[in-house]
C-alpha cells in the first residue's frame, strides 16, 4: 500500500508540474486521464495526457568478465582471455548484480488539430544516467526518447530524440536483456528530424540525424565532434510495408554519414596545420516481422561502415599519410556484417518461449591500413549469440528468465593488413538473467 502511494505521489507530482508549465503559458486547457482519448471536438485546445511506465528490477550473473555498460546491465561481448604471470586467464572471473535504473516514466499527450494536421507527443525518462568513468550519475534521470509529430492524412513529421531508423522500432528484439540484441542489432537513439510519407501500401521515410547519447569515436575519444565537424547530418533514407499492427511488415533503408575525424595535424618539425581529411561512411539494411496466432518471427541483416555509434562492432582506420610533411592521412572504413532473429511464441496460459539470435562479422577496409585503427572490438574476427528466453505475464506483473551465450573470437589486430583479424579463438561467456516487471 505505502508503495502504491508513494507511485501515485510521484505520478501526481510530475503531472501537477505539468499542468503549471502549461498554464502559465495559458495556451490549452489540460485533459488528465489515465487511458486518453482524442482531444474533445467541442473545445479545440484541449489536450489528452496519459501517463505510464514500469518498475523493473534485474538480477544477472556472468561466468566471466565482459565488454559491457553501467555495471554490466548492457553488456555485448565477453572480454578477451588476459593471461597473468602464471598463464592463467584473469578474466575468467565470474560476476553478479542486481539492478533498477531501468525502471521508466512515460508520458503521451494528444494535442489539437492545426489546418487539417493532429499533433501528438512523448516524453519518456529514466534512471540510466549518463555514462561516465565513475559512475557519479548512477540513478539520474536520462531523457529516454522525446519527440512532438504532426500528423496530416499521408504524411507525418517528428522532430525530437527517437530511435535511429536502422534501429527498426516495428521489428525490435523482443529480449529480455537491456541491450536488445545488440551489437548484433542497431542500438542508438538520435535527435532527428523525420517526414514519413505513404504512397498507397508503402511508405517512405527521410531523416537527418545528430549524435548524443550514442556517437563515435575517433582520435579524441568517443564523442559526437566527428560528425558535429562535418557540418552534415547523419542522413537515412528507408521504405516499407505494413505497420506496427500489421501481420507482415518488412523494408529496407539505406544511411549515409560524413566526420572529420582530425581538425589538425602535426607537421615533421611540431608545427601545426588545419586538417584536410574526411570519411564518407555507408549503411544498409533489411527486415521483415511477421506473426501467425501462435508465431512472431523478427529478422534483420545489417551492412555498415564506421558502425561504432550504433553499438556494433567496427569504425574506422588511418590508412594513409598523404603528406609527410603536413600529416595529412587518409582514413578508410572497416565494414561490419551481421544476422538476427528473433521468434517468439505464447504457450499454456500466460506463459511465454522466445528466442534470439544473432552472428556479426569485421569485414575490414578496402585498403590497406597502416595507422591507429578507432573501432570497437578492432581485435575480433566475428561473434555470435544464442539467447532463449521464458516470460510469465499475470495483469501488470511480468516475471523473465533468459539465459544468454555469447561467443567472440579474438585474433591479431589487422593480421591481413586491411582491418582483419587472423588466428583468432573463440571465447564465450554464459549470463543468467531473472527480470521481475510491474507495469502501470
Amino acid at each position: 500500500m505505502k508503495l502504491c502511494k508513494c507511485l501515485l505521489g510521484l505520478i501526481g507530482l510530475c503531472g501537477h508540474g505539468f499542468l503549471l508549465l502549461l498554464s502559465t503559458c495559458n495556451a490549452y486547457s489540460l485533459t488528465l486521464r489515465t487511458n486518453f482519448t482524442q482531444p474533445d471536438s467541442t473545445n479545440p485546445n484541449k489536450v489528452a495526457i496519459r501517463f505510464s511506465g514500469f518498475l523493473r528490477h534485474e538480477m544477472f550473473f556472468d561466468f566471466r568478465q565482459t565488454v559491457n555498460a553501467r555495471e554490466a546491465m548492457v553488456t555485448l561481448y565477453p572480454e578477451n582471455v588476459l593471461p597473468d604471470e602464471n598463464g592463467k586467464d584473469i578474466n575468467a572471473r565470474s560476476h553478479f548484480n542486481m539492478l533498477n535504473i531501468n525502471s521508466r516514466l512515460r508520458t503521451e499527450l494528444i494535442g489539437p488539430t492545426y489546418f487539417g494536421a493532429k499533433t501528438d507527443a512523448l516524453i519518456e525518462i529514466d534512471f540510466y544516467g549518463n555514462e561516465n568513468r565513475y559512475f557519479s550519475d548512477l540513478n539520474g534521470l536520462r531523457l529516454f526518447n522525446g519527440y512532438f509529430r504532426v500528423v496530416w492524412p499521408k504524411t507525418t513529421l517528428l522532430l525530437g530524440q527517437e530511435w535511429h531508423p536502422l534501429s527498426v522500432k516495428e521489428v525490435f528484439p523482443a529480449t529480455v536483456a537491456f541491450s536488445a540484441g545488440a551489437p548484433f542489432h542497431p542500438m542508438s537513439r538520435n535527435p532527428q528530424a523525420r517526414v514519413t510519407q505513404s504512397i498507397g501500401n508503402f511508405k517512405l521515410m527521410v531523416a537527418i540525424l545528430s549524435q548524443r547519447d550514442f556517437t563515435g569515436t575517433g582520435p579524441e575519444g568517443p564523442g559526437s565532434q566527428y560528425l558535429r565537424n562535418s557540418g552534415v547530418p547523419n542522413i537515412h533514407f528507408q521504405t516499407y510495408l505494413g505497420s506496427d499492427s500489421s501481420r507482415i511488415f518488412g523494408g529496407a533503408g539505406i544511411d549515409y554519414k560524413k566526420i572529420v575525424p582530425e581538425l589538425f595535424t602535426f607537421g615533421e618539425s611540431g608545427q601545426l596545420y588545419k586538417a584536410k581529411s574526411h570519411l564518407n561512411s555507408l549503411a544498409a539494411t533489411g527486415f521483415l516481422r511477421f506473426h501467425t496466432k501462435s508465431l512472431t518471427f523478427k529478422g534483420q541483416a545489417v551492412w555498415s561502415q564506421n558502425s561504432f555509434d550504433l553499438l556494433m562492432i567496427g569504425g574506422y582506420a588511418r590508412s594513409s599519410i598523404l603528406n609527410m610533411r603536413t600529416g595529412q592521412s587518409e582514413f578508410a572504413n572497416l565494414g561490419t556484417l551481421s544476422f538476427w532473429v528473433d521468434m517468439s511464441t505464447q504457450v499454456i496460459g500466460r506463459f511465454t518461449l522466445g528466442l534470439f539470435s544473432g552472428f556479426s562479422e569485421n569485414i575490414g577496409a578496402n585498403k590497406s591500413i597502416i595507422g591507429e585503427i578507432y573501432a570497437r572490438a578492432p581485435n575480433m574476427k566475428m561473434l555470435y549469440r544464442i539467447a532463449p528466453r521464458i516470460i510469465f505475464t499475470h495483469n501488470s506483473l511480468n516475471l523473465a528468465f533468459e539465459p544468454e551465450l555469447t561467443s567472440a573470437y579474438y585474433g591479431l589486430i589487422n593480421g591481413d593488413g586491411r582491418g582483419g583479424v587472423t588466428g583468432a579463438t573463440e571465447v564465450s561467456n554464459l549470463r543468467f538473467l531473472i527480470s521481475t516487471r510491474f507495469n502501470f
